[in-house]
């Protein structure tokens, strides 16, 4: 039992927030939430809202769970990513949708489908190396930016875990960059 402590008060059961620590509960895309929340993600207002809302919420979440999950891990699996500020040199968090696959992740620079670059790209550009923080581990990566080539061969894969990508590339007109994150 969990008795908060300075208090008197009645124990309560469990660990407190030990409902949070349970696995995240998984939104099939092609279910009717799945495709609705798609078709918002790639919606042009929530690219207005999105930036100033979700990273936070995907922090705050991730904090709580000790690492295990993020808000946006029912849709897509979610790396929280902190890179060296290109500028600034102090460490930038950000949460990412992620593609993994065996010990590597790909995160897109979607930011959106804004018209810019997302900051936390340029910065691992800058300096690729970076930490992950991923399924409750955390560990150093060395971030690859993919060739054209390397981008055509893993975008269908990409598309086919955020169907919004394509959306997003043709609401930007850029090009996304797209980075692989190998375990240092």
């Amino acid at each position: 039992m969990y008795r908060p402590s300075g208090t008197d008060g009645p124990a309560l059961p469990g660990r407190l927030g030990e409902h949070l620590r349970s696995p995240p509960v998984k939104v099939s895309q092609d279910g009717v939430i799945g495709r609705n929340v798609i078709r918002m993600a790639a919606s042009p207002a929530f690219a207005r809202v999105a930036p100033s809302v979700v990273p936070r919420l995907d922090r705050l979440v991730h904090r709580l769970t000790g690492g295990r999950t993020t808000m946006s891990a029912g849709m897509v699996p979610t790396v929280v990513l902190t890179t060296t500020g290109s500028r600034s040199g102090e460490p930038r968090t950000v949460p990412l949708a992620c593609v993994p696959e065996g010990d590597v992740l790909y995160v897109v620079g979607s930011n959106y489908g804004r018209e810019r670059h997302p900051a936390w790209s340029t910065n691992l550009i800058a300096t690729p190396r970076a930490s992950a923080s991923f399924s409750g581990r955390d560990y150093e990566v060395d971030a690859h930016l993919l060739t054209a080539t390397e981008k055509a061969e893993a975008w269908p894969r990409l598309v086919g875990a955020w169907p919004a990508y394509d959306t997003y590339v043709e609401r930007s007109g850029r090009d996304l960059r797209v980075f692989r994150l190998s375990p240092a």
